[in-house]
């Protein structure tokens, strides 16, 4: 099939998708979501129908035509023998492996997906749109238990996982990803609203996903006051099980060995230089110059994910919303699949 057919029809897809999530779908579809939404949050209680609802809207966007075809567009198309890729996919947040099973199929190439055991359901419940409106793709897409017949690989884990993946799958064409962390960078000058939507790339997905802000930049002299004020319309975390679990174990830990915090009853943060930290909290670092800054975030490169800030190139409120030119940990997997070779 030629890819500017496969546009259109994954195109077509991602509209269904958005029809369906916001209920002006008629017959079955509504039903088949309700049901997949349930069995997916007894599969993985960190995914609730709200965090699914963000996840499909994204995925939605990001299959809308213009947006594919411009980005297919900048990659030569494959005229000769396809390859089985495999794609091991992480699990941390819904559909975290979408953005590879769609670069795959764009490129011309044959998806051999092992799916996370913490989200089985979700991709499968987009592709059976997809065959819906295309049956004939349905022998482009292979999810299997284990990876044995593949030609190259992506996968996606932790820094551990990274070293078995280099073991196993080191001699094939590879993407290998590990741990990433997010951050952003407060000025001062933000309003509310700025810090209303920090907020969004802090507790979407429960802080669970490598784009999810773990670390913040703020001034010298910078009162945390407002962000916390700003922070209360995320109070609903509260309510889930998990998250709290999380939380009270974190602050209990603080408090036992004395480390000094800040917290608002469901969020933690904790002067910290590390970028990572744990769910339900957050690290900050003061800065007093913006070159010295500069020259922090470029030594943080080989960690970093993404950058979120008033000014630069991610907003506020975007960091869970990625385009689908934006390539996890900057590394091109268009280019990588539409050039592989024998």
């Amino acid at each position: 099939m030629k890819r500017s057919d496969k546009v259109e029809i994954w195109a077509q897809t991602g509209e269904v998708l958005r029809q369906i999530v916001n209920g002006e779908k008629s017959g079955t579809w509504n039903q088949k979501l309700e049901d997949v939404a349930i069995r997916a949050a007894i599969q993985n209680p960190w995914f609730t129908r709200p965090q699914l609802q963000i996840s499909f809207e994204g995925i939605s966007k990001m299959l809308e035509y213009e947006s594919l075809k411009n980005w297919t567009n900048s990659y030569p198309e494959i005229s000769e023998k396809s390859f089985r890729v495999g794609v091991i996919m992480a699990g941390n947040i819904p559909m975290a492996g979408f953005h590879d099973l769609l670069a795959v199929n764009m490129s011309g190439n044959h998806l051999v997906a092992k799916m996370s055991v913490d989200d089985k359901l979700l991709i499968p419940f987009i592709l059976e749109i997809l065959f819906s409106i295309a049956p004939e793709l349905k022998n482009e897409f292979e999810t299997v238990d284990r990876l044995n017949d593949i030609e190259a690989i992506i996968a996606t884990g932790s820094n551990n996982t990274g070293r078995y993946f280099e073991h196993y799958f080191g001699k094939y064409p590879h993407i290998f990803r590990k741990n990433r962390n997010s951050a952003a960078i407060l000025t001062g000058n933000e309003n509310e609203f700025d810090l209303i939507l920090l907020g969004k790339d802090i507790f979407t997905y429960f802080g669970l996903g490598c784009r999810n802000v773990s670390k913040i930049f703020i001034p010298k002299g910078y009162v945390l006051d407002e962000f916390f004020l700003s922070q209360q319309i995320y109070s609903e975390v509260m309510q889930h099980n998990k998250y709290m679990n999380n939380f009270d174990y974190h602050q209990a830990l603080y408090l036992l060995n004395r480390q000094p915090f800040l917290t608002n009853n469901f969020l933690i943060l904790t002067e910290n230089e590390s970028l990572a930290s744990p769910v339900s909290v957050v690290h900050y670092e003061y800065y007093d110059d913006t070159k010295k800054l500069d020259v922090r975030i470029k030594s943080l490169e080989q960690e970093l994910q993404c950058v979120v800030s008033k000014q630069g190139k991610i907003s506020f409120g975007q960091a869970q919303f990625p385009a689908v030119t934006d390539y996890a940990d900057n590394i091109d997997t268009m280019a990588f699949l539409t050039t592989l070779k024998n």
